[in-house]
Formats: structure tokens, sequence, C-alpha cells
């Protein structure tokens, strides 16, 4: 299963990315085989709309999961309408976050985490 992770960097040990829009980098990751995609967001630096944006990006990438630490309105409305579950409260390095997902010890996010704008400070 293909699942993304908000990183600071483009390796499996790289740290989390506290945010979703504004991340550094989406680690794109096969659960199964530890293959991976290191992506880097180009809605980093966006006026506005960089949830929105990078949600959509989620989708045409076919992620069924986002660990990330936090998601704002827009990025959550946007990655629910796509089908893909949130997990929020992530932290640690990517390879450590894939590790707890797939031993289930993440509960799924229900609502944004964050206000709307906050990746922006």
């Amino acid at each position: 299963m293909k699942i993304c992770i908000t990183s600071e960097g483009t390796t499996l040990d790289s740290n989390i990315d506290p945010r979703f829009g504004r991340c550094r980098y989406f680690m794109i990751v096969d659960t199964d085989t530890m293959e991976f995609q290191a992506i880097d967001n180009a809605s980093m630096q966006a006026s506005g709309g960089a949830g929105i944006q990078s949600g959509q990006l989620m989708a045409s990438k076919k992620v069924r999961a986002v660990l990330t630490g936090n998601v704002g309105p827009n990025a959550f409305q946007t990655l629910q309408a796509g089908g893909i579950e949130i997990f929020t409260g992530v932290s640690g390095t990517v390879r450590e976050a894939i590790e707890k997902y797939k031993e289930g010890a993440f509960k799924k996010t229900q609502g944004p985490t964050v206000s709307a704008k906050k990746g922006m400070s």
C-alpha cells in the first residue's frame, strides 16, 4: 500500500515535517516493499491553497494514508474527499513512522488539527 509521510529530508531516516501543506518533502512509500520516492513540495512557498494543492497531489499519487504532524481544514477536506486516511501527531523519523503505522499505533484523525494558514508562520 502506498502512504505519504511529510518529511524534512529525502531519506527514510529524515525527520517528520510537522506541516502537511507546507512540508519540505512528501515521502511516498510502499509499505510492502519499502520502496520510496521523495517529492519536493512545490506548494511550500505558495501564497495560498497549499493544503488543497498538496491534498490533490496525494490523490493523484494514489496514496491511501497520510502521516504528518498537523493538517489544516482545507487539506483535511481535500484528503478526505480523495478517500485518504489522515494520521496526525506523528513525530520521529520517516522510518519510525512507517513501522508504527504498520503496527497500528496511530488513530485516524477525525478533523483538522490546526487553523487555516497556520503553516505560513
